[in-house]
């Protein structure tokens, strides 16, 4: 019988525009893209030139660390820009979509890792520490995938898992092939794809977000030591795995939640990585209005826009007020029931079913820290969240080991960063503390 873990420490923030369990397809239309920034500590190298001919899963850039770690076209056709910013640096490889959809093949009989890193998918991991993608050189303690997301307005995985139960057992079968496996699931999913699943541990996970995080779980299952080197997978992509594994094709395809307050009808679309969000959202917002783009979840995505790509990683786009046109009589000291707080500022409280509308505003300019443990509310692992972030900011590396670093990412201070009174950007702060800890380390 799996293991279940409840967890008292966290938030659940309820936000209107929730997906409806419903899909429609994206229809493939002009360019694609894909963005070495959605690979973490990547130094890209193109492999192709404009104009080149690709097949899905032709190489469009390397690691150039390692080579062998290639990143690859979700899309046949034509690459039709190379896109660079200042420095030079690579912001993405577009292709021009031919409709076809022709594929390459892939000897599936050898080694997995070797397989994954060919067809791009080894790249699609992260690993603890430093949540960057994993060098290949690594051996892993462990391989954990978490297969429910926690977050308000996150995509409901045991819906996307319908009819690919089979590709997801693949999935899991092959990573443990590379290591052991801990798949943790919600005490609300009941798939038996998820509770009986072979070839890994499951644990259960029951409490608010972020549950639902895989660094949560690691701190809980197996915590990352220094010197230890765990990887992760999201859900998403064990499913491409198996795909792979079972057609020798790789698939792009995955189902994503179009949600948020300002989508007149919220539900989940099927499309290719890399889409034009403008085709993701067409027909869903005005245009006119004065929205917020996220590529990605509402507390850990990217503001993008409707010119802008669907990331690699995503697994929702979500659409929110700016709110930077709001005017607020009396500002935060007048009594209001459509606000929403973590203390009894509002009468929130009152309501812990209630949706709310909220906008992106931040309510409030950078400020000294303040020590008042409102982190370690919405913190359910066993680190101190403040003094880790007071260490990073003051740079001293040996107080961040002895706090914990190597098992965070930034996502996993998503929700701290939603309550800080301070208004800082923590999940910035976390990943310039990883990035520089990297590099003393490299």
């Amino acid at each position: 019988m799996a293991k279940v873990i409840k967890l008292r420490k966290g938030l659940d923030v309820k936000l209107k525009g929730t997906a409806a369990l419903e899909t429609v397809a994206v229809k493939m239309s002009g360019e694609y893209a894909l963005c070495p920034d959605d690979f973490c500590g990547v130094k890209p190298k193109p492999v192709v030139k404009e104009g080149d001919a690709v097949k899905v899963g032709d190489a469009l850039f390397v690691d150039k660390l390692h080579p062998e770690v290639k990143f690859v076209s979700p899309v046949s056709g034509a690459v039709s820009l190379i896109e660079r910013g200042d420095r030079r640096k690579l912001l993405s490889i577009r292709v021009k979509a031919d409709g076809k959809q022709t594929a390459r093949k892939f000897d599936v009989k050898g080694d997995v890792k070797a397989l994954m890193m060919e067809s791009g998918l080894f790249g699609m991991m992260l690993q603890r520490p430093y949540a960057v993608v994993p060098s290949p050189e690594d051996k892993p303690k462990a391989i954990f995938v978490s297969a429910f997301n926690s977050m308000p307005l996150a995509q409901d995985f045991e819906y996307v898992l319908e009819g690919q139960e089979t590709e997801f057992q693949s999935g899991i079968t092959a990573l443990s092939k590379l290591a052991g496996v801990y798949l943790g699931v919600s005490s609300k999913q009941k798939a038996k794809a998820l509770l009986e699943a072979k070839n890994c541990e499951v644990n259960v996970f029951e409490g608010p977000a972020p549950a639902g995080n895989v660094g949560v779980q690691i701190n809980h299952i197996n915590p990352v030591n220094k010197g230890e080197v765990v990887w992760t997978m999201a859900p998403e992509v064990v499913i491409m795995l198996g795909r792979l594994i079972n057609s020798g094709e790789v698939d792009f395809t995955r189902t994503i939640a179009v949600a948020g307050s300002e989508v007149k009808a919220p539900k989940y679309a099927k499309v290719i990585v890399g889409a034009k969000l403008s085709d993701v959202l067409e027909g869903q917002i005005d245009k006119s209005a004065n929205n917020r783009i996220i590529d990605g979840n509402v507390m850990t995505g990217l503001k993008s826009s409707l010119d802008g790509f669907l990331g690699a990683q995503t697994t929702e786009v979500n659409v929110i007020p700016e709110g930077d046109d709001a005017d607020e009589m009396l500002g935060w000291i007048m009594p209001r029931f459509n606000q929403f707080s973590t203390s009894r500022t509002y009468f929130s409280w009152l309501m812990p079913k209630k949706e709310y509308r909220l906008d992106a505003r931040v309510k409030g300019g950078e400020r000294h820290m303040i020590f008042s443990g409102e982190y370690d509310k919405v913190f359910p692992m066993d680190i101190y969240a403040g003094y880790l972030i007071k260490a990073i900011i003051s740079g001293d590396i040996d107080r961040q080991e002895a706090l914990g670093i190597y098992e965070v990412a930034p996502e996993d201070f998503a929700l701290a960063e939603f309550v800080c009174s301070s208004k800082l950007e923590l999940q910035r702060i976390v990943r310039q503390g990883l990035d520089t800890l990297r590099k003393e380390n490299m």
